[in-house]
């Protein structure tokens, strides 16, 4: 008799590596729920309310029609961590119910599906980015007034508009540990690392300097640009015979830079030419007035710093990318080698002829020769 094969137990055992990173959606809701569930309790309420509610309320409306307003400040760090488990959840819960059945289907390659998961989840993010940050824009009138971006310093922020700033570091925040869960190969993970870092650190000091007018239209700009290039990087993945793949690679690579020089103006108009009408030249930081010289044109430089950085990097990516394409064109093929091939399959023919039609064809060939004279 046979004996029975035994059954081997998938899952892996609590707390492993391969448990948390199998069932890291469910542990980081866990953990979400229970600062909801704190929010309910009375003891504990008030400690939950940081984490949950926008803190820093400058304004007490009378009635449900007024506009709330804020401020930044440090307890928006509580609520930068809460949200960011939130978004490593929707991450995960987007990946498993969309983009595994969508890539499924696909077939692709361990690097395409690499770049295809990366860009379609940096996609949705970007997306919602711009609509928002259109959207603040629009409702806050900076587009047609352009002098609103630097008037009525240091001004407080809408709700919607402190939002959408949590969320930007939540999202750069949350990348961290997806390093983890992705299991991101050890060359690549201090890279990611520190361009999430850089994120995270490039946001929030525009946001708690208060230039946050300024910084939604850098964020908007700039999300249009990466917008564009992960749709070209999604059309590389799926474009197998590269019909708009040089068309989507060549508008993301003009989108950047005009996302760039963009940038670039902007920050010199509002911070060289505008907040400089109305500065001081003491610094309060209990008041949170940072329109100084100094502060003022430490970001200034600090904005065109990273904006040639970028510039840079384009560039370099370009030339590199061009290098690629030239050596994979292969080399053409001489004349003198095809008409050898040519006159060498003749001979060859000729050779399997017996003698007698050899001499024929010799003949025939010398009296076209002679009538061609």
């Amino acid at each position: 008799m046979v004996k029975a094969l035994r059954k081997t137990n998938k899952n892996p055992p609590i707390l492993s590596h391969e448990f948390i990173i199998q069932n890291h959606a469910d542990i980081v809701s866990c953990v979400a729920m229970v600062f909801v569930v704190g929010l309910m309790v009375k003891a504990t309420s008030p400690i939950a309310s940081i984490f949950i509610a926008l803190q820093h309320n400058v304004t007490f409306p009378e009635t449900i029609d007024d506009v709330l307003l804020y401020e930044p400040g440090v307890k928006d760090w509580a609520g930068v961590f809460f949200y960011s488990l939130i978004v490593v959840v929707v991450h995960a819960i987007f990946q498993e119910y969309i983009l595994d059945k969508i890539s499924k289907k696909l077939h692709l390659s361990k690097s395409k599906l690499a770049i295809f998961n990366n860009s379609g989840q940096l996609l949705v993010f970007y997306l919602i980015s711009v609509l928002w940050g259109i959207d603040t824009i629009m409702r806050e009138r900076y587009l047609p007034e352009i002098s609103r971006l630097w008037s009525e310093y240091p001004a407080p922020i809408t709700f919607l508009a402190k939002l959408y700033f949590i969320i930007q570091l939540a999202y750069s925040l949350h990348e961290l540990p997806e390093l983890y869960f992705q299991r991101v190969k050890r060359e690549e993970y201090l890279g990611k690392a520190v361009s999430s870092i850089a994120a995270l650190v490039l946001v929030s000091i525009p946001y708690f300097l208060r230039f946050n007018r300024l910084l939604v239209c850098l964020l908007v700009l700039h999300h249009i640009s990466e917008l564009i290039f992960h749709v070209s990087q999604l059309i590389q993945t799926v474009d197998k015979e590269d019909k708009l793949t040089k068309a989507s690679t060549l508008l993301a690579t003009a989108l950047r830079f005009v996302a760039r020089l963009g940038s670039i103006i902007i920050s010199v108009f509002t911070l060289w030419y505008g907040l400089a009408l109305s500065e001081q030249k003491e610094l309060n930081i209990q008041e949170g007035y940072y329109n100084v010289p100094m502060v003022r044109l430490s970001v200034l430089g600090g904005v065109l710093l990273l904006q040639l950085y970028l510039i840079f990097n384009l560039i370099s990516d370009e030339i590199s990318r061009s290098k690629e394409n030239k050596a994979y064109i292969p080399a053409p093929k001489s004349k003198s080698k095809k008409e050898k091939t040519k006159k060498n399959k003749k001979t060859n023919d000729e050779s399997d002829l017996p003698e007698v039609d050899q001499n024929t064809n010799k003949t025939l060939r010398n009296k076209q020769k002679l009538n061609k004279l």
